[in-house]
Parts: structure tokens; C-alpha cells; sequence
């Protein structure tokens, strides 16, 4: 390669092969070449191969990763050698059990269960990591960054149990840290599997400097009329069972956390008098904003999210940078654009999700005439508000035979780039200029093997 040829470190997490790859020579001092015939890299594979990763996080001041995966945590390091591991599951439990058994005795027959790794988030203040799993109504561990020793496990509060759901990508959380004495915050959004009166779908909790603190996960606010969460009506759940809300990312800038959405509407306009039944149930992405310092969630407000091309809309949201995001970091969505962009992936059209309902109930609304801009920060009234007109974005690359899964971009020296990992194995280069990006497949890990996760470890440079 000629020697002004950018150079990148990257992982690649093949989830459904329980392995990791890096080029063989990266680490964060040394970047490696990335060509066509590029071959050997840097692998880690779990002891079992049905011990699937889950969710990954780099360490951005030393390159080591943090891996979630089944009954496991793992610390490697920036070549992904293993340093330490903590086991987390399998134990014996009934996802029915509400408290969970470890609280009180439970009455549904309890079996021996994996622990899926739902959450992993790096709080660097306090030099530990989040490491939420599935067992006990998503409880969660402290460990320490050095040797993930346990720190603190909570759990004998109903706070503590942040998601009834055992699926690997319900949860998403962000951390919000202050300066000072001030006490930080851990907003969790989640699918509530239809236990509303359980689980809030978004909050805000305390996150304590003590890991062993009582008031760890406690809410930031709550009183008998206002609380800093929202919560799904639970009459939703009464004409439509499986209603729910699933988070494909989350993030903050500036004076805001983020999360970005796919959640059911009507896939038709309504009239009055009219009734919801017999209606195909359609999914759209919407941008759910707060402000970080809005203790009562008056500030909760969501945008649809979408694009056009060539006369066809790209509904459902498919991928964003994954968990290892803080590295990334996730070009700012604004209401009304800036000087950076987000870049999803989204799917053709708003289809059904596999195995859901085809009914929703309609929520009735009003309609009020509101400014919504980077100085909006709710009203006096604890009630979401929703945007009509959708945001569309402009569509820089589209595939038609390799379904895309994963995706991470940014600018260097003034080109736009962006790395897509795709269903079938492939790492694809897609460049500037815009419109019409150049294309490249220089990358592929193994046939079949889905890329569900890219993260940057090593900033580009020129060699």
C-alpha cells in the first residue's frame, strides 16, 4: 500500500460466533494496514461456544476491552489478551419471581438459568463498570475496572431491578457525570415485556460514588404525583398484551440524554369515532430527548426519525455505533441540524416485527403550536410531548443483497467515513464524497458470520 495510506484499529464483534477479531498488529500505540488480503488478526473465542457475546466497551485511556457475555465478564486487553474474568450466571431463578428469589422466597419452580448480559457501561469517575444481566428482574454488579473484583451487587430494593426482559438488546443506559460532590446519574430506557407496574420504560437514577450505598439506583426525584421516569399506560397493556418499546441506542451532548427508538403506531390515519381493531400494527424510529437536569421528566419529547430514496421510505431503525459508543462517539442529533450528523442504518418501509400483535391501541392526543429547540426544556406538566413531522434524513449508501447491521463514522481531515458491518460477514468502507460514496468490502471475518457491533480503538493516522 503506498505510504500515504490511512491506517485504523478497529474490533469487530461477531456475536453469533462468539469471537473477537483485531489485526494482528494493532494496539493502541500502533495501527494497523487494512487491504483486501489482510488475514491475520487478533482473535478471542469464549471457552464455550454457547457463551455468546452480548455487548463490548473499550477503555479509552488504555485500549482494554470489557466484554458482556453469557455467565461471563471479561477483561481483555487492547490485543485482546485475557486479563480477568468474573462469572455471573448460570443460577437458579423464574423470570416470574417478583421480588426475585434472592429477596424473598418464590413460589413458580425455579431451574437453572443463564445470565445474558443486558447493559455494560463505563463509569470513569469511579473507576467501575455496570455489568446488568438478566437473572433476578436485571439486577446489577459493580466491578472494579483493575481486576473485576465486586464491589457492590444491589438488590433488595424493587429500584434495583432495572428489566424484566431476557433479551440482550432491551436495555440501554447513559451516564451523566458532574463535577464536584454532586451525585451522577444513570438514565435507563428499557422494553418492559408488559410489566408496567414493575419496570418504567425510561428513568433516571442515582448512581452513587459508594457502590454499597443504599440509595444506589434510587430515582432522582420521586414524590406521589411526579417521579423522574415514564411509565407505559397500563391500559395500553390490556387491549394489546405485547405492546413495547424497543431502544436501539442511547447518548448524551450538551444539555441532553438521547435515545433513539422503534416503537408501534398505526400504519393509518385515524378518524373520529373510528376504533384501532383490525389494524396492521406498523413500527416506527423516533429520537426521544431530555434534558439532563429535568428531575420530573417534563422535558421528555420524541421525533420521528427516517429517510427517502428513490421514492421508497427507510422506516426501522436496524443500527447505530454500538455500546462502545463513548469511544465513537455518536454524532450529535440535533432538532434542527449542526455542524455533525448521525449515522443510522435504517430498514425498508415500517413491516411488522416478527410475532408481535397486529393491533395498537390509538392514545389520544392534542395538538399545540410549540418551539421546540436547544433551549427547550419541557413545560409545567408531566406529559410526553411528540413531534408530527417526521426528520428525514438524506440517504448517503444503501445495500440491497448484504442487510447492514452495524455501523460507525466520523470525520478525519475533513472526509466523511464510515465502516458498515454487515449480516454476511462483511466490513465495508464506505467514503466521501457525498452523494454517491465510494464502496469498498476490504474485510471479511467469516461467511455467515453477522457483524453486530464496530468500535474505533486507535484514532486514523497517515503511514
Amino acid at each position: 500500500m503506498a505510504s500515504t495510506a490511512r491506517k485504523w484499529t478497529f474490533l469487530i464483534s461477531c456475536y453469533f460466533l462468539s469471537m473477537l477479531a483485531l489485526p494482528l498488529s494493532a494496539s493502541h500505540h500502533q495501527t494497523p494496514t487494512i487491504t483486501a488480503g489482510d488475514d491475520d488478526y487478533h482473535t478471542f473465542h469464549s471457552e464455550n461456544s454457547e457463551m455468546t457475546f452480548n455487548h463490548l466497551v473499550v477503555d479509552k485511556r488504555n485500549g482494554n476491552v470489557y466484554l458482556g457475555a453469557v455467565n461471563r465478564i471479561y477483561k481483555l486487553s487492547a490485543r485482546l489478551e485475557v486479563q480477568v474474568s468474573h462469572q455471573t450466571g448460570p443460577d437458579e431463578d423464574n423470570r416470574d419471581c417478583y421480588p426475585p428469589r434472592i429477596v424473598q422466597s418464590c413460589s413458580e419452580p425455579l431451574t437453572l438459568t443463564n445470565n445474558i448480559n443486558k447493559m455494560l457501561l463505563m463509569d470513569y469517575r469511579e473507576n467501575r463498570l455496570l455489568a446488568c444481566g438478566s437473572l433476578y428482574q436485571g439486577i446489577c454488579k459493580l466491578l472494579r475496572l483493575d481486576d473485576l473484583f465486586k464491589l457492590g451487587e444491589p438488590f433488595h430494593k424493587k429500584e434495583h431491578y432495572l428489566s424484566g426482559v431476557n433479551e440482550s438488546g432491551s436495555v440501554y443506559g447513559v451516564i451523566v457525570s458532574y463535577s464536584g460532590a454532586a451525585t451522577d446519574k444513570l438514565f435507563v430506557a428499557t422494553a418492559v415485556d408488559g410489566k408496567p407496574e414493575y419496570f418504567p420504560t425510561i428513568s433516571s437514577r442515582k448512581l452513587e460514588r459508594n457502590s454499597e450505598e443504599d440509595g444506589m439506583f434510587a430515582y432522582v426525584f420521586h414524590d406521589e404525583f411526579v417521579a423522574s421516569m415514564i411509565k407505559i399506560p397500563s391500559d395500553t397493556f390490556t387491549v394489546v398484551p405485547d405492546f413495547d418499546i424497543y431502544y436501539i441506542y442511547g447518548f448524551s451532548s450538551g444539555n441532553f440524554v438521547y435515545f433513539l427508538t422503534l416503537q408501534p403506531e398505526m400504519g393509518g390515519s385515524s378518524t373520529a369515532g373510528s376504533s384501532a381493531a383490525g389494524r396492521e400494527q406498523v413500527y416506527t424510529s423516533k429520537l426521544v430527548r431530555l434534558c439532563k437536569d429535568d428531575r420530573a421528566f417534563n422535558s421528555y419529547v420524541e421525533v420521528p426519525l427516517g429517510c427517502v430514496k428513490g421514492g421508497i421510505e427507510y422506516r426501522l431503525l436496524a443500527a447505530l455505533p454500538c455500546q462502545g459508543g463513548s469511544i465513537l462517539k455518536a454524532a450529535l442529533l440535533r432538532w434542527r441540524g449542526g455542524p455533525t450528523a448521525g449515522v443510522p442504518v435504517f430498514s425498508k418501509g415500517q413491516s411488522a416485527r416478527p410475532g408481535e400483535a397486529s393491533t395498537v391501541k390509538d392514545i389520544p392526543c392534542s395538538s399545540a403550536l410549540l418551539t421546540i429547540d436547544d433551549n427547550f426544556c419541557g413545560l409545567d406538566m408531566n406529559a410526553p410531548l411528540g413531534v408530527s413531522e417526521m426528520v428525514r434524513g438524506v440517504p448517503l449508501f444503501s445495500e440491497a443483497t448484504d442487510r447492514m447491521t452495524s455501523v460507525i463514522a466520523y470525520v478525519y481531515k475533513n472526509h466523511s467515513l464510515a465502516f458498515v458491518g454487515t449480516e454476511g460477514g462483511r466490513l465495508k468502507k464506505v467514503g466521501a464524497p457525498w452523494p454517491g460514496p465510494r464502496a469498498q468490502s476490504p474485510l471479511s471475518v467469516r461467511p455467515s458470520a453477522c457483524l453486530r457491533c464496530l468500535v474505533r480503538v486507535g484514532a486514523p493516522s497517515l503511514g
